[in-house]
């Protein structure tokens, strides 16, 4: 039995709607005539906090107890997932603590700091950054919130393909980032669950691919952070991993890695062709269909995950593939 029905991910598309947007399912002419078969994009990038993070944390925190509220929550983030809870938690009255890896991109902290939640940044790296908040935790009887590893932020998650397969119910692919499996998850518990069989795929950077692996070894894995434009993607599974791997094993059906090069190249892309800003890890779709690396034969959706990338970052590879669009 699935610890996750189709109906818990409905419920929670019925809960969250007062607090996320709709976002639009947009066709790629461009896309489409480049693969030879029909894509259009779902752009989570539009969210009011920039990524589709804000479906899980609005989904975990509005099942939140009276007495978990006032406790307060933690979480440690790479970034989008820190923005959504504390958006979520000025909202609710929630108190929110977020710990962060020094490596996280400038500008993601700096935006969290603007914010009313707590913000501590320590760790050379996300498994640091999470052993530090574990302890924080504990100590301060704080009330933690995965960034993936979490069934109500899981089912949150998945509400995205429900939209995705309303508004385009002939979709056969789905395309999607993979890093701690809460997106992945989501939709593949919801796309398995169609009359029509629906296609599955989490693409991850080739940097440190930490689900990718352990999807492929059966177990899960640590691997040493690399530094990567998918910023968003970086981090392990958590230890322990209570829920997210061992859903990805069932419901992931493909996945892809893409080079740095064909990141920032997919990046590039987005803006020249549709007018998008989109971070790295919002782009590892878009750049495994550039590459060759995913060659769908039916309609297909890429979930483009989140728009926060640092402004010189974004200028700099606009400019540097500007000849090739």
């Amino acid at each position: 039995m699935d610890l996750i029905s189709l109906q818990d991910i409905k419920d929670a598309h019925k809960r969250i709607q007062p607090y996320i947007l709709r976002t639009p399912l947009i066709h790629s002419v461009f896309l489409s005539e480049r693969v030879n078969a029909p894509v259009s994009l779902k752009l989570e990038c539009l969210q009011p906090t920039g990524s589709f993070k804000l479906r899980g944390a609005a989904n975990r925190l509005l099942q939140l107890t009276e007495e978990e509220k006032t406790r307060g929550v933690i979480t440690v983030s790479s970034g989008n997932h820190g923005k959504a809870l504390a958006y979520m938690g000025e909202l609710l009255g929630v108190p929110v603590t977020i710990f962060l890896s020094t490596h996280t991109p400038a500008c993601k902290v700096e935006s969290l700091r603007k914010t009313h939640a707590h913000i501590i940044v320590t760790g050379n790296s996300y498994d640091e950054a999470d052993a530090a908040a574990i302890e924080y935790e504990e100590k301060n009887g704080l009330v933690h919130v995965s960034s993936f590893d979490d069934l109500r932020v899981i089912a949150g998650q998945g509400t995205m393909a429900l939209e995705i397969l309303a508004d385009a119910p002939d979709t056969c692919h789905i395309i999607y980032p993979l890093s701690g499996g809460g997106m992945g998850a989501g939709i593949g518990l919801v796309s398995r669950q169609q009359s029509s069989p629906v296609q599955t795929w989490g693409v991850s950077m080739e940097r440190a691919p930490v689900m990718v692996r352990s999807l492929e070894a059966g177990r899960v894995l640590e691997l040493p952070e690399e530094a990567t434009l998918a910023d968003g993607l970086k981090g392990g599974l958590g230890t322990p991993n209570l829920y997210s791997f061992a859903i990805c094993r069932e419901v992931v059906n493909h996945t892809a890695l893409v080079s740095e090069e064909e990141i920032g190249q997919a990046v590039a892309y987005l803006f020249y062709k549709h007018r998008l800003v989109v971070e790295g890890s919002g782009a590892v779709g878009v750049a495994a269909l550039l590459a060759g690396k995913i060659k769908p034969d039916a309609p297909t959706t890429v979930v483009i995950s989140g728009s926060n990338i640092n402004l010189p970052t974004f200028m700099e590879l606009v400019e540097r593939y500007s000849a090739l669009f």
